[in-house]
């Protein structure tokens, strides 16, 4: 199998896909726009910021399985992939600790402004007079949207801090809760509201972007800090800034809208030029733990395609499909029993959603669970039944 490889890659790594037997073209430089034309004869593809776009997913044909070497998947046209049956698979959790770390590490850049003491120092001001301003963190309250891998590690830390925890996220079984001492906020506003600090990490999806914009900053405290280290998407950059001038907002952030492709480019925002803005480039994840935690699990969710067929970490798979009724056929585990039995209920025209053939030990026998869009009708059960030398016995209940 060929594998592409299109974003830089610890080199340890690569020769770990070797070792599997693949084809491996190790291409880091390629941008989205070459995407296509390189992804053409590829089977397996590993990206990590690199955009897979429906241009490149039509345009590889044999393509199987998308490995994004990270957790969101927001940079893959994750719909275009499903309606071509090729599996697309993520990292998660692997770099909860590295965007941890930032996150805290702002939080404590914009209360201690150090940025600013830097820049001041480089041009020889010496300002202790301005800069011996600064609250403190310890007894702040600390509002964690989103209690992932990422939220969790991050309150872990500020735990340590001996900042007051509070989050709005997915329910959380209590003892999860009590166990890092983080309180429940029965609302985003309600977050918002009590929090000195904010701190963001959920993916970007349809129902997130935007999420953070004019209601939720009115609703925050006047002069409180407000730090992304999740998507830029998810936040109304002009109600941000609105919210700095007229509320005195802090903010610091790690992702924006509209990053550019290449790890070099120049990029401007007016954000940028605000005295309450501190930034970095987009490098939560990039620590050499997290990319060699990351790049270990790309390797084990491919060794396990290739193995197996399965794609662990899929995250274009229904966990629940449209089935509405199973057929259950025990049979004899003899040459084209299945094919005779699909057969019979495509002449009914009845799609089947899902299917799993389990075998006996022996291999004399063997039972098929075929789950169907639609009741077949009896006829089809009949038919089934009548094949007295391959078919045991057969039955239709809903799923």
């Amino acid at each position: 199998m060929r594998l592409l490889i299109a974003d830089k890659f610890p080199e340890v790594y690569v020769a770990q896909f070797r070792a599997l037997g693949l084809e491996v073209e190790y291409q880091p430089d390629l941008t989205g726009d070459q995407l296509p034309a390189a992804a053409a004869g590829a089977q397996l593809l590993v990206v990590r910021s690199t955009k897979v776009t429906r241009a490149t997913i039509e345009r590889a044909a044999r393509l199987e399985l998308v490995i994004r070497a990270g957790a969101g998947v927001d940079t893959i046209d994750v719909d275009a992939a499903s309606a071509r049956g090729i599996y697309v698979a993520n990292c998660p959790g692997k770099n909860s600790v590295a965007v941890a770390e930032l996150a805290m590490g702002l939080i404590l850049a914009l209360d201690r402004r150090i940025p600013q003491q830097t820049a001041d120092l480089r041009r020889g001001a010496w300002n202790k007079k301005e800069y011996s301003k600064a609250d403190g963190v310890k007894g702040k309250t600390l509002g964690i949207v989103g209690l992932g891998a990422i939220g969790k590690e991050v309150a872990r830390r500020a735990a340590a801090f001996e900042m007051d925890l509070v989050t709005f996220s997915l329910p959380e079984h209590p003892s999860v809760l009590e166990d890092l001492g983080v309180r429940p906020c029965v609302s985003l506003f309600e977050l918002a509201e009590v929090s000195d600090i904010v701190t963001v990490h959920v993916p970007q999806s349809v129902e997130t972007k935007g999420l953070f914009g004019v209601e939720f900053f009115s609703r925050m405290k006047h002069g409180a800090m407000f730090v992304n280290t999740s998507r830029g998407g998810l936040v109304d950059m002009g109600a941000l800034e609105r919210a700095m001038r007229e509320k005195g907002l802090r903010v610091a952030l790690d992702v924006f809208p509209g990053e550019p492709e290449g790890g070099t480019a120049e990029f401007r925002q007016s954000l940028f030029e605000m005295d309450a803005f501190i930034g970095t480039h987009h490098v939560g994840a990039s620590t050499e733990q997290a990319q060699n935690a990351i790049a270990a699990e790309a390797v084990r969710v491919c060794r396990e395609f290739v193995t197996t067929g399965q794609a662990p970490n899929s995250v274009n798979v229904e966990r629940q499909t449209p089935a509405k009724v199973q057929l259950i056929v025990r049979h004899y585990d003899k040459v084209g029993v299945l094919a005779a039995v699909l057969d019979v209920i495509r002449r009914h025209d009845v799609n089947v959603e899902e299917m799993t053939n389990t075998i006996f030990a022996g291999a004399k026998a063997a039972v098929a669970v075929i789950r169907l869009s639609a009741a077949p009708p009896d006829t089809v059960i009949e038919e089934i039944a009548q094949m007295k030398d391959t078919v045991i016995h057969v039955a239709a209940k809903p799923c």
